[in-house]
């Protein structure tokens, strides 16, 4: 840690947003006023190394935003839910004490529980924080206690995370330190130079000693641009050429025979699966839009990595695989291929999609949820799946949803299908409460804003997704105006709906402890003094052993890696390959995220907002398909199917397929006619995981007026 000079001090805090990467971060903080002056990477982090990403390099400009939400909110009596203009959102709501928030808050929710009941609740969250304090902790408390309805967050990474725990019985992978001992890295469905950026250098060393980047993605990303092949596959058909992979590796003999005798169960049932016609790479290729050829260089280029004098294969999978309807199945399928070859046996091979599962904090300890015993309902209550959530709030009964309590979260610009989620939310018999540090799409629809602070403001446990270092955010700054964090807002409404309760007294180093407080291998050393002392503490995992390089590592019920059931491609239904007459519009629709934004996190400002200024209400599309409708460069034009219709600004060109349109995500309020690309999603659920299915959409597009272009 850089030394301070006499007039400031230096803090270690850790970026606790939604990504793999959890940068260490050093806060200087002048002494004199209290405020934060600079941020910067910590260089003594092994992973991220001292740089920080585009989004969080300038998170001072959040923090000391003039937009900040600084104290409790109440709607102004009369002012109907609906979207408010960005900057003159406090003429609908009038300033009021937090407890007087409180005491609303408190009545309101036991009003509704009690002519209702409690499962008439539902909060909403997902990880707009992803410490182990923020995520989930004293809310979950507060939540069980009540009696609520309980949350299934699946709105991001359930498929891939169930398909990986099928596989292997645990969410682990390659961490990035050892890809650059790669010989050939495929980043499938991975914008790795948007979302992962302390990933890239590791690859740039792989490539520095002859390694080779190929990268399938639909969309042309700044990772495809960056890559030694970039393979445009059609949206939805990612199982499919994995399948057709495994065709070449069994044919061409590729497979690690020893390994899958050792290490994996139901190899003979999967080897005659993948060597079916179906999986041929003549198939596969009139499906997923790519050459025979194509298929067959990458089939073997993965088969003899490690074989051919330079490193192994590595794939770093990413969750864009898993977001369309049969995303489950296409995230085994891809996650069984290092199986195959064995490639978790050398340093540089095997996979990434996430580390997760290698933190094994003490979660029920932190969110108790033996206290759903203790509520109203003496049992475990239903369970919403948050990926539905305009059905929840306009169809579900027994009993419907009466209150909303959004946390952590921009419900109204990321949940799925939007007129569904926007009507629910506009209804006048919904009790709406938003814990937010801006006033958001979602904030529109309150009865009741509360003040949230930032990563800065607050102190967590970190895991991470991308790498093994456990860390501790320390609070750099004093909270600014009346902004509480998750852990003091749920604990002081704990309090006054359940006063003298011990479970809602807990702070954020007794709830650190409980987190700490497990008896396994992997964090002897990991304490909450030598954290605080050294800001980041590296997993204790073997050293003498790669990752399921052995059958030891697998935590399936087998003890192997499980083929079974074989993975079956099936086309989703709203695709070009379905048969559903009442979806079959003739273009395949990415509603992509922005390389500078995390979600919507990060849409408001206006720095960001200066640099996705080229994508800013933009639809790419192929020349053909513009051809095709008459459209150019700068045309308006509308995006429409049966759920909704946005309007955007064409630009042609060969960043995407022919086929495909892609447009990224943005707040309503800040989209042309406050329709953001959601108002075109579907609310069906994936495969397994039962998660949110953005890739799995059918469009039309029509032209407008003529804009000027950029």
């Amino acid at each position: 840690m850089p030394e301070p000079n006499a007039n400031t001090r230096s803090v270690h805090a850790v970026c606790t947003h939604d990504c793999p990467d959890s940068c260490g971060v050093l806060v200087t903080v002048d002494e004199l006023t209290g405020r934060a002056l600079k941020v910067q990477g910590d260089p003594a982090h092994p992973v991220t190394r001292g740089f920080l990403c585009g989004k969080v390099a300038r998170y001072l400009d959040r923090v000391y935003s003039p937009d900040r939400l600084l104290y409790p909110m109440r709607r102004k009596a009369g002012v109907p839910k609906g979207p408010l203009p960005q900057g003159r959102e406090t003429e609908a709501f009038e300033r009021i004490s937090w407890d007087e928030a409180l005491d609303t808050i408190a009545a309101r929710l036991k009003a509704i529980a009690g002519e209702h009941g409690p499962e008439s609740i539902l909060p909403y969250s997902y990880a707009g924080t992803i410490g182990q304090l923020g995520y989930g902790s004293m809310d979950r408390r507060f939540f069980h206690r009540l009696g609520a309805s309980q949350l299934d967050r699946t709105i991001c990474a359930s498929a891939g995370g169930a398909a990986l725990t099928s596989v292997y019985g645990a969410k682990l992978g390659t961490v990035p330190q050892e890809f650059a001992h790669a010989g050939l890295i495929i980043a499938w469905g991975a914008n790795i130079h948007g979302n992962n950026i302390h990933l890239w250098p590791f690859i740039e060393e792989a490539r520095r000693n002859g390694a080779r980047l190929m990268v399938i993605d639909p969309y042309k990303t700044r990772t495809a641009a960056l890559a030694d092949e970039h393979l445009a596959i059609r949206p939805g058909t990612d199982g499919l050429l994995a399948l057709a992979i495994m065709h070449v590796l069994f044919r061409d003999s590729h497979a690690d025979e020893e390994y899958l005798r050792d290490c994996t169960r139901g190899v003979e049932e999967l080897r005659a699966h993948a060597l079916r016609e179906e999986h041929s790479p003549e198939r596969a290729a009139r499906v997923t839009g790519l050459a025979v050829e194509t298929i067959e260089r990458l089939a073997r280029a993965y088969g003899q990595a490690g074989r051919d004098g330079r490193g192994p294969a590595v794939i770093r999978m990413n969750y864009g695989v898993q977001r369309s309807e049969n995303g489950g199945t296409a995230a085994r399928a891809i996650a069984m291929l290092p199986l195959i070859t064995g490639s978790w046996k050398q340093r540089g091979g095997g996979m990434l999609l996430s580390t997760s599962g290698s933190f094994p904090y003490n979660s029920k300890r932190l969110q108790m949820p033996e206290l759903m015993q203790s509520s109203p309902l003496g049992r475990a209550s239903r369970v919403v799946n948050m990926s539905q959530l305009g059905e929840a709030l306009t169809e579900l009964q027994g009993p419907p949803v009466k209150a909303l309590v959004v946390y952590n979260c921009n419900a109204a610009a990321v949940a799925p299908d939007s007129a569904k989620v926007l009507a629910g939310l506009r209804r006048d018999d919904l009790f709406t409460v938003v814990h937010e540090q801006f006033f958001t799409d979602t904030t529109d629809y309150a009865d009741i804003v509360l003040p949230a602070t930032t990563f800065l403001e607050a102190k967590d446990l970190m895991g991470a997704y991308g790498h093994l270092q456990a860390q501790i955010s320390m609070p750099a700054i004093a909270p600014l105006g009346e902004a509480r964090s998750n852990v003091a807002m749920f604990g002081a409404l704990g309090q006054h709906m359940f006063p003298g309760e011990n479970a809602f007294l807990d702070g954020e180093d007794e709830l650190i402890a409980q987190a700490l407080d497990v008896q396994h291998p992997w964090l002897d050393g990991v304490t909450k003094e030598r954290l605080e002392r050294e800001g980041h503490v590296a997993l204790a995992l073997p050293e003498d052993e790669l990752p399921f390089s052995s059958a030891k590592w697998f935590g399936t019920p087998s003890g192997r890696g499980e083929f079974t059931p074989v993975p079956v491609w099936i086309a989703p239904r709203e695709s070009r390959n379905g048969t559903d007459a009442e979806i079959a519009y003739p273009l395949e629709f990415l509603p992509r995220k922005a390389d500078n934004f995390m979600n919507s996190t990060f849409a408001n400002l206006p720095v960001h907002q200066q640099m996705e200024r080229k994508t800013a209400g933009v639809l790419e599309m192929h020349t053909v398909d513009a051809a095709a409708r008459g459209l150019k460069t700068g045309d308006a034009v509308s995006v429409w199917n049966g759920r909704g219709r946005v309007t955007l600004t064409a630009r042609v060109g060969e960043s995407i397929a022919a086929g495909v349109v892609a447009a990224r995500l943005d707040w309503q309020k800040l989209s042309a006619e406050g329709k953001n690309v959601n108002a075109l999603t579907s609310e069906r659920l994936t495969d397994i995981g039962g998660g949110a299915t953005f890739y799995s959409t059918m469009v039309e597009v029509t032209k407008l007026e003529r804009l000027a272009a950029d």
